[in-house]
């Protein structure tokens, strides 16, 4: 039988332990090589080693596939073309970006130093910026040459980048980014022969198992819901050929539910025809709120 992504060449980005491992994993089975990114970072993005992407890629070639790995900063637009040369250097071409590099420094925004806030908007939107942005220059070239290009774009937001989540502001704010990136990809990108798609997902790793304890607990017995393996399928499937049709899209996944996020769309509207008068705005506001769904909930609002 026929491997779904059996000719493909995908980079991960941050795939040395957690979703991203999952990814690498499950994309060497459905037949792709794979470069494992992943800078070995701690939990706060502190620390440099190269062992768990190293790790990962011996255990793809263990199990018969083919990896290298890569302990490039996918943050750095220098690295990041690295990252990208590698594929090229490695495996002769290059076809799927899944940008899921990234880590947490939550706090509560009043308490948040600007420190905190640039390195988490850095490693996750800039992250993204920099190697897709090296990839699309590969990609363009071998379009305007004539050559076939079936690329994905694969992006990472998060359920706090769709609704917000409390002591995570810049996290939630570099998420809300990617989204807005993804559908200005799909836009500009589709006639090159290259799609953007995000996921929200929700899975045990990292950065959700301490936070939200109590919901990512392991059962005892039956299906475990928040697996990181769960979102995999997924993101192989939106990175195959099979999927050319799909760009500009969110889908929210965890365990078996998959979910396509509508995204924002207008709500009640009313038009004067002429420029309104601050002190009759009241009554207006009130009557659109009135019309209007109440809002889903940040997380962890009570």
């Amino acid at each position: 039988m026929s491997k779904l992504c059996a000719g493909r060449v995908v980079i991960v980005t941050g795939a040395g332990r957690g979703i991203g491992r999952e990814h690498a994993l499950a994309f060497a089975r459905e037949g792709a090589a794979v470069v494992v990114n992943d800078l070995g970072t701690s939990l706060a993005g502190e620390q440099t080693a190269s062992q768990p992407a190293e790790e990962v890629a011996a255990l793809i070639r263990s199990s018969g596939g083919r990896a290298v790995a890569s302990a490039d900063d996918v943050a750095d637009f220098a690295a990041a073309g690295r990252i990208v040369a590698t594929a090229i250097d490695a495996f002769g071409r290059l076809d799927v970006v899944v940008n899921n590099a990234g880590f947490v420094r939550d706090r509560m925004f009043a308490n948040t130093s600007e420190a905190e806030w640039d390195a988490v908007l850095r490693v996750h939107l800039k992250g993204h910026f920099c190697v897709t942005r090296h990839a699309c220059g590969y990609w363009r070239e071998r379009a305007k040459a004539g050559d076939a290009v079936d690329a994905r774009i694969l992006n990472t937001s998060s359920g706090a980048g769709l609704l917000g989540s409390i002591g995570q502001s810049a996290y939630a704010a570099a998420k809300a980014g990617i989204l807005a990136l993804t559908l200005v990809q799909a836009a500009e990108l589709r006639r090159y022969g290259i799609t953007a798609n995000a996921i929200a997902p929700a899975a045990r790793t990292r950065m959700t198992e301490d936070t939200f304890a109590e919901m990512m607990k392991k059962p005892e017995q039956g299906f475990d819901v928040m697996d990181a393996s769960n979102i995999s399928p997924l993101v192989v499937w939106l990175g195959s050929r099979a999927s050319a049709h799909v760009t500009g899209r969110v889908f929210e996944i965890k365990g078996g539910e998959l979910c396509l996020y509508p995204g924002q769309r207008p709500g009640p509207s009313v038009d004067k025809g002429a420029r309104w008068d601050p002190a009759e705005l009241g009554d207006v506001v009130a009557d659109l709120l009135a019309k209007a769904p109440e809002p889903l909930a940040v997380y962890g609002q009570s």
